[in-house]
């Protein structure tokens, strides 16, 4: 198990240039240059957050993906998807804008 690689993953979206364009671009490449499993990629790869938090990863790490929208996750999604797999985490749903 690899959950630092994952972690990583998700602080270099916000601090490492270029990850989140790599990432963008062609995702299935930016994570194959890291240290995952196949089962890690692939859980990255349907943006199951679920699986991941199961995993051990942090939840506040893994909400960078829904908030740079990237593999398929966007903060709603994401907020259902990590209730799934915890369901203490109760996440208002964002006020409606006008």
């Amino acid at each position: 198990m690899s959950v630092h690689a994952i972690d990583r993953l998700c602080y270099d979206i916000a601090h490492e240039p270029g990850t989140l364009e790599r990432l963008r671009a062609d995702p299935r490449r930016e994570l194959a240059d890291r240290p995952l499993t196949a089962d890690e990629r692939d859980e990255l790869l349907r943006g199951d957050v679920a699986a991941l938090y199961r995993r051990g990863a942090h939840p506040v790490l893994l909400v960078r993906l829904a908030a740079f929208r990237v593999l398929g996750l966007d903060p709603a999604l994401y907020a259902a998807r990590i209730r799934a797999a915890e369901p203490r985490f109760s996440v208002p749903e964002p006020p409606e804008r006008e």
